[in-house]
């Protein structure tokens, strides 16, 4: 693999002599040969990293769910370069699609507030509304969120924000039984 080095759209270090999970942890990708069943305890580590892993086999070998993806070899460098980026992109995605608010996360693709067993689906302006709280850790005036959200000029007079929020609580009030999902006082709104 050394050779392909200058090949390859990404750095790559190669650990034949085994690693700890703190080296593991300063990558972002762990690309790995199906030689990795035969020691345990590396096995054992890169099930335990939350990074993106790749299995390179050429034997059958048993199904093995850690991994992000399993590539076949032979394969083309362009192949490869191509499988790692996607990788890369797939797993980003996932990242900032997916945000932990208090108790529950918010999935920016599915649209959804989620808890342990339920869901809500949420619109795309409540959507916006919750990544206004959660990127601001101070009450916001309905001036502010106007603003922001909905683009509204600061002297507009409209209902929008407490309709928003009232039906926002509404749901989650419903569905999760959470009355201190969004707070307000004289300083605005906030989670």
């Amino acid at each position: 693999m050394l050779e392909l080095k200058d090949h390859l759209n990404f750095n790559l270090i190669i650990a034949d002599k085994g690693f700890d999970n703190k080296s593991l942890e300063n990558q972002d990708i762990l690309l790995c040969h199906d030689n990795i069943f035969k020691d345990i305890s590396i096995l054992n580590n890169i099930k335990n990293s939350s990074k993106i892993k790749i299995l390179l086999f050429s034997k059958t070998f048993n199904k093995f769910e850690i991994f992000n993806e399993k590539i076949k070899l032979p394969i083309s460098i362009l192949d490869l370069n191509s499988i790692i980026e996607n990788s890369i992109i797939k797993k980003s995605f996932s990242k900032n699609s997916s945000i932990k608010i208090k108790n529950y996360f918010l999935d920016k693709n599915e649209k959804k507030l989620i808890d342990k067993e339920n869901f809500i689906f949420l619109t795309e302006k409540e959507i916006q509304l919750l990544e206004l709280f959660i990127t601001n850790d101070r009450s916001l005036s309905k001036n502010f969120i106007l603003n922001q959200v909905w683009k509204y000029s600061d002297d507009a007079d409209t209902h929008t924000v407490e309709t928003h929020i009232y039906r926002l609580r509404k749901k989650i009030k419903s569905k999760f039984n959470d009355e201190k999902f969004i707070f307000n006082n004289k300083d605005g709104y906030s989670l």
